[in-house]
C-alpha cells in the first residue's frame, strides 16, 4: 500500500467519525500528509541501506562462503587422519574426539537472516530467532555432513557444544535441529547445551577427561577459548595473533559475518538494540581504517 493511498484512507476515516467541516478537513490533510510521506521515505531508505545486506548476500550467494566451509572441513579431516595415523596399540590411550559448535559451523541459518532482510530488520532479533529455531529450517553447512560421517566411520566421537537459550525446551530444540539436518551423532549423549553462559571451557575440559580431543570447530573465537571474550577490538585481535599457530591445527574457524562475539567487541554486548546510536557505532567500526584524500591517508 502506497503512502498516498494510506493517507487518503486515514483522512476519509477521520472525516466520517468526527464532525469537521470541509475546510477543516482540507487543512488537516495539508498539515498531516507530510508525516505519511516522511515515514514512507524512511522505510524505503531503511530497506535499501540495511547494513546487514552485504553480509547476508555473501552468506546466501557467494561461492567463496561455501569454499571456506569446505576448506575448514578438509583441514579437520586431515587433522583426524593424522591423529588416527599416530595412534598406537596402547590400550590406555583415550578414544579420539572432535568438539564442534553448532550454529554457523555445522548448521547454517540462512533462511533466518533472509527473513530479517525481508522485514527490514538490521540487527539480530532474539524473539524471532527463538520462534524460527523450532521450525527446523537450518541447513547443513557445506562439507559438514561428509566430515561428520568420516569421523563416524573411523570411530572418532563428535560432541556438539552450543550456547542457546529457548527456555526449558532448548536441549530438545537443538537436538531436533541436528536430526532434521540428518547429521551424524545427533543423539543426547553427544550434545551439550549451555543456556546461562557462553563459556565452553568447562564442558570442553570434562570431555577431555575421557577423550583425546583432536580439534575444536567453531565460527567464533569464544568457541575455542574464553580469553577471547573481550569487549576491546584491538585486544581481541592481539590475543588471536598470539595463538596464530593454533588455527588450522587445534582450532578450525569458519566464516560468520553476521553475528558472534566480534559484535560484542564493537558494541559491548552480543545483541545490540536496533537504534540509530548503534547504527552509528557500526558505521564507525566499518570506517576504523579509511582513506582521506585531503591528507593522503
Amino acid at each position: 500500500m502506497t503512502s498516498s493511498y494510506s493517507a487518503i484512507l486515514f483522512f476519509q476515516k477521520v472525516k466520517t467519525q468526527f464532525p469537521i467541516t470541509s475546510s477543516q478537513y482540507f487543512y488537516l490533510f495539508i498539515l498531516a500528509a507530510p508525516l505519511f510521506y516522511t515515514s514512507s521515505i524512511k522505510a524505503q531508505m531503511q530497506e535499501v541501506s540495511n547494513p546487514l545486506t552485504y553480509s547476508v548476500a555473501w552468506k546466501q550467494t557467494a561461492a567463496e562462503h561455501r569454499a571456506l566451509f569446505h576448506q575448514g572441513f578438509n583441514i579437520a579431516t586431515m587433522r583426524v587422519q593424522q591423529a588416527i595415523a599416530e595412534r598406537t596399540d596402547n590400550e590406555s590411550e583415550k578414544p579420539l574426539a572432535v568438539i564442534t559448535d553448532i550454529d554457523e559451523t555445522v548448521l547454517l541459518a540462512n533462511a533466518y537472516w533472509g527473513y530479517l532482510i525481508d522485514n527490514n530488520q538490521d540487527f539480530f532479533d532474539d524473539t524471532s530467532w527463538d520462534q524460527w529455531v523450532a521450525y527446523n529450517e537450518f541447513s547443513p553447512s557445506p562439507g559438514s555432513t561428509a566430515f561428520l560421517k568420516f569421523c563416524e566411520n573411523n570411530d572418532v566421537e563428535v560432541f556438539y557444544v552450543t550456547n542457546r537459550n529457548q527456555g526449558e525446551k532448548t536441549f530438545q530444540l537443538a537436538l531436533n535441529n541436528l536430526r532434521a539436518a540428518q547429521l551424524p551423532f545427533a543423539q543426547p549423549a553427544n550434545l551439550r547445551v549451555l543456556r546461562s553462559t557462553s563459556n565452553k571451557e568447562e564442558v570442553q575440559s570434562t570431555i577431555r577427561e575421557d577423550f583425546e580431543v583432536i580439534a575444536l570447530l567453531g565460527d567464533n573465537l569464544n568457541d575455542f577459548s574464553r580469553k577471547y571474550y573481550s569487549t576491546d577490538v584491538d585486544e581481541r585481535a592481539q590475543l588471536m595473533s598470539e595463538d596464530s599457530a593454533r588455527f588450522g591445527n587445534e582450532y578450525i574457524l569458519f566464516p560468520n559475518p553476521t553475528d558472534g562475539h566480534w559484535i560484542r567487541a564493537i558494541f559491548g554486548q552480543s545483541e545490540p538494540a536496533p537504534n540509530d546510536a548503534n547504527r552509528r557505532v557500526l558505521r564507525d567500526a566499518a570506517s576504523k581504517e579509511r582513506w582521506n584524500p585531503n591528507t593522503g591517508n
